[in-house]
């Protein structure tokens, strides 16, 4: 009689497995449905800012500066992203030598051109964890010698341009109002809220929370073999873009990396000093752009998109050449630390485009005159010139 029982309930749970899963197929299908007849261009060319943009990016350099002081160590002030550091290095960018004449725009306008750069990989959290942990990685680079006004008034006349980019091509989120409340909900603490934030069924963001769970990526083998997105848009002369780097091993001596023991918590660290410092290999990436098609979906506003390369395929602009080099010193740490990253910083022929861009103009201005101003430290531009030890470095929030 047990027997026939257990059965029954095994028999049941199996038809209530059955049909969940019909039930979530049939869910994937509506919403292919769904994206396949809205997700059509065309898409507008030029922004569009929503009203009361501006008070939700408030809101978020609020929690924003909430988060950074919960998450601070005992004597500084942290980035409220991309906080730990894997290394600071030394690398050079050379615009392509056949670069087409209408790529030839801003910082890239001069074929074979050379900039010295410092370039910053990161873990994309608020906070210092294990390598091994689940997680967005970062890749920001400041090019040096760059002339020209600047966008923001208060660094017109800074010699740097920089890149900020993400190993993943889309955000959590489409915009500002939605950036705004999945970062209030998790300043509170409250995770699910942050995809779920209520009992209607409209507000649930089931593709984004998937989108998140991608970005909580597992760690490369080495920062080197990732690839990294500039996520928004920005202008590029003419043209609407987006960035990319990717490994570009054709233009390095070959090389295999040891294995790193990832048990260990700077492990990603490791792989840079084993290659850079040890082995005495360079590392190379090409610097890439991708074109907006408006008459595609391949939207301004909504980071929550990915543009398709079967619609507009990525062109490579310049190449980065990270040197063999020795970098890991209490000096060059500080230097790192201190150094100042933010799409912002940047020739009006790349201005940064869309919500997300728009609302880091505010919030890492803000954020970093509050760290600033909390951790003692002047705020400045390096040059090319500026050594590692120097002391006359910016803080800022910024990857």
């Amino acid at each position: 009689m047990l027997k026939r029982f257990f059965g029954k309930i095994l028999a049941l749970f199996a038809k209530l497995l059955l049909a969940l899963g019909l039930i979530v197929l049939a869910g994937w299908g509506i919403a292919e449905l769904y994206y396949s007849i809205t997700w059509r261009g065309p898409v507008a060319s030029v922004e569009e800012i929503p009203p009361g943009e501006a008070a939700m990016t408030q809101k978020i350099i609020s929690d924003a500066i909430f988060i950074i002081e919960s998450h601070k160590d005992n004597t500084r002030i942290m980035r409220d992203a991309h906080a730990k550091a894997h290394g600071c290095v030394r690398a050079d960018v050379t615009v392509r030598e056949d670069l087409p004449e209408t790529l030839q725009q801003g910082a890239f306008k001069t074929p074979g051109q050379h900039y010295p750069a410092w370039v910053r990989f990161s873990n994309g959290n608020a906070y210092p964890q294990f390598d091994s942990a689940r997680d967005a990685r970062g890749m920001a680079i400041k090019l040096m010698n760059v002339e020209g006004k600047k966008l923001l008034p208060s660094e017109a006349d800074a010699q740097t341009q920089d890149l900020v980019m993400f190993n993943q091509p889309l955000f959590f989120v489409s915009d500002v109002a939605e950036y705004q409340s999945n970062f209030a909900a998790q300043a509170e603490g409250q995770k699910i809220k942050a995809f779920f934030p209520s009992w209607d069924p409209r507000t649930w963001q089931f593709r984004h929370l998937i989108i998140g769970l991608k970005t909580l990526s597992p760690p490369p083998e080495s920062p080197f073999t990732a690839s990294y997105f500039s996520i928004a848009p920005f202008k590029y002369g003419p043209h609407n873009i987006k960035y990319r780097t990717v490994p570009d091993p054709e233009r390095c001596p070959s090389y295999t990396a040891p294995e790193q023991n990832k048990n260990l918590p700077n492990f990603l660290r490791s792989s840079l000093y084993q290659q850079l410092s040890v082995d005495q290999v360079p590392a190379c990436f090409a610097i890439q752009v991708q074109r907006q098609d408006p008459s595609k979906f391949m939207p301004l506003e909504d980071t929550s998109i990915e543009w398709l390369e079967s619609d507009a395929p990525f062109e490579t602009i310049a190449h980065l050449r990270i040197e063999a080099q020795d970098f890991d010193s209490p000096e060059q740490n500080l230097f790192c630390d201190n150094l100042s990253f933010t799409p912002w910083h940047s020739l009006p022929e790349h201005q940064p485009l869309g919500g997300i861009n728009r609302l880091r103009r505010a919030a890492y201005e803000a954020v970093s005159a509050y760290r600033h101003e909390r951790n003692g430290a002047p705020r400045e531009e390096p040059t090319a010139e500026t050594q590692p030890g120097d002391g006359d470095l910016p803080i800022t929030t910024a990857p």
